[in-house]
């Protein structure tokens, strides 16, 4: 698959949808549950919604996106860190990621824990970056 340097606007739409559809089904079911399976099922959750915005839009172009510590950098390194770094938040040396500016203000070494409000916030910075950055062609 070649570089994306646009989204059309309904598959960035089905994508925010299918979000917002995940976090209300999260919802529902945090509402049925103990303390101890919930922190389990929303730090799960968390990281599979992560993976799942990544891959959605893996192929964008990095030139478009930019390596000044945006919400797509951070999911990036998110996703990365998740799948290559057992979880702990690891450095791109390519991205100038800065916890104290970012959406989780999570610093590199720190084990990646995402509950549902921050995945939330998250997922809405990710989204107008891929709406500015990535415009309907």
């Amino acid at each position: 698959m070649l570089g994306r340097t646009s989204y059309p606007k309904d598959y960035v739409e089905a994508t925010r949808a299918r979000v917002a559809r995940q976090l209300r089904i999260f919802d529902a079911l945090a509402k049925g549950s103990k303390a101890g399976d919930l922190a389990s099922l929303e730090a799960a959750f968390c990281e599979s919604m992560v993976l799942g915005l990544e891959l959605a839009f893996v192929h964008r172009v990095r030139k478009a996106e930019g390596k000044d510590g945006n919400p797509l950098n951070e999911v990036r390194l998110l996703a990365a860190s998740l799948l290559e770094h057992d979880g702990v938040m690891s450095e791109d040396p390519t991205i100038k990621y800065a916890a104290a500016k970012s959406v989780t203000g999570m610093a590199m070494g720190d084990k990646i824990l995402l509950d549902r409000a921050t995945l939330a916030r998250l997922a809405e910075a990710f989204f107008t970056q891929i709406e500015a950055k990535y415009p309907a062609a």
